[in-house]
């Protein structure tokens, strides 16, 4: 396969061909002698000579020098996610999301720091905030992110850093990445962005504003819910920092891991693509159902976030929320029981759907919950994370739960 400059090619020519070098997929004699980059399992890595030992550069990605530092199936992932994101110099690996966000929060905060998070951060990320950082003396304030005013009086010296998850991925709200980015950015802060809802392909977080784009990988690129990842992608100031710290925490991927994450970036753009067509059918029928207060799908027009949504973003994801009309813990519970071809389970991205509760209250600190219109007693909302199931098909199952629902509210 000639080289070709993929820079100008369309998202699904580069899902194709990311991270495939020809030195890579083949030897000396025959480069490109096969599809995939091959699964190199090994923790040692061997020299031919003293001379060649010495003479390695000290810190480099791309050269074998350990294990800990990858071969060509981890470098090829990381080439890739790096290609799909605009403005990055490189991407760095972690065995899961959360280790990804909290591999950014180390490599960009010390001791006595102030971190600025959302107020709709993914619950593992609000824990980090009340534990591991605060016993490494790092304080965390929470922030309502509708209102920049409010975000931009809550900097104070010490504040370093605002961790922004766009969409959330309980209430799926949408936050102004790119005002929100310009105020951190005039007061010398550093922004970290939990783009997995969106990934690269629906939102450049980097061009909008962003320091450092972390992506859990378990969901969207990988795909297929048998294999976990994260990531963080940056520009020249912050990837090799970021690598460093890395390293120093000992992080490290399985090769089988990258392999499985490479063959399902291949049909990733495929994937998202269905499964937001089918997300927004399903919201847009929900929507008209008298048992549902509101619809949490910022590809919804009308719903909260949308606008902001319209401008900002290319694409969306099968991922997203609704909020029932009135009724009991119990009777939500019956709802989710009586789905029968949505799994309950955590996560989301994968190729089956899922349903899950959702209850924000408890872990929300600077917004409210009831979001703003609805009434107190619409409370019990319902995640749904869309997978490739025939669209139909949903829609009858879910209006089959909503009668139970019905019965039991």
């Amino acid at each position: 396969m000639a080289e070709h400059d993929s820079e100008h090619h369309g998202t699904g020519t580069r899902l194709v061909g990311a991270g495939r070098r020809a030195e890579w997929t083949g030897t000396a004699d025959h480069p490109g002698a096969v599809v995939n980059p091959p699964v190199y399992r090994a923790s040692t890595h061997l020299y031919p000579d003293m001379a060649a030992l010495r003479a390695h550069p000290a810190n480099e990605d791309g050269r074998f020098y350990y294990g800990r530092r990858g071969a060509p199936t981890q470098w090829a992932l990381a080439e890739a996610l790096t290609a799909l994101e605009p403005g990055a110099e490189g991407t760095v690996l972690y065995p899961s999301g959360v280790a990804a966000i909290m591999g950014a929060l180390l490599t960009v905060l010390r001791p006595g720091d102030v971190l600025l998070m959302i107020d709709n951060a993914y619950e593992p990320s609000r824990a980090m905030g009340r534990g591991l950082l605060k016993d490494f003396g790092v304080e965390t304030r929470w922030f309502d992110a509708s209102d920049p005013a409010a975000f931009q009086a809550a900097i104070c010296p010490r504040t370093k850093a605002v961790l922004l998850e766009s969409p959330g991925s309980l209430t799926i709200e949408v936050c102004d990445v790119p005002a929100l980015s310009a105020i951190a950015k005039a007061h010398g802060l550093t922004v970290v962005l939990d783009n997995t809802w969106a990934s690269p392909l629906g939102f450049p977080a980097l061009e909008r504003g962003a320091d450092i784009a972390i992506m859990s990988l378990t969901k969207h690129v990988g795909g297929h819910s048998d294999v976990m990842m994260g990531s963080a992608s940056a520009g020249p100031e912050w990837h090799r920092k970021l690598r460093v710290r890395a390293q120093g925490l000992g992080n490290v991927v399985s090769p089988d891991d990258a392999a499985l994450m490479l063959r399902g970036l291949r049909t990733m753009g495929l994937r998202l693509a269905q499964e937001e067509a089918s997300a927004l059918a399903i919201a847009q029928w929900l929507e008209g159902r008298p048992e549902v207060a509101k619809v949490l799908c910022p590809m919804l027009p009308g719903s909260p976030g949308h606008d902001l949504w319209k401008r900002d973003f290319t694409g969306g994801c099968g991922l997203f929320s609704f909020v029932l009309k009135g009724g009991t813990s119990a009777a939500r519970d019956g709802l989710i029981d009586a789905l029968a071809l949505f799994g309950i389970g955590f996560s989301w991205g994968g190729f089956e759907s899922l349903a899950t509760p959702v209850d924000p209250a408890p872990i929300r600190t600077a917004s409210p919950w009831p979001l703003p219109g609805l009434d107190e007693g619409d409370r019990f909302g319902v995640r749904l994370s869309i997978g490739l199931e025939d669209t139909a098909d949903l829609i009858a199952d879910l209006e089959r739960a909503l009668g139970v629902w019905s019965a039991a509210a």
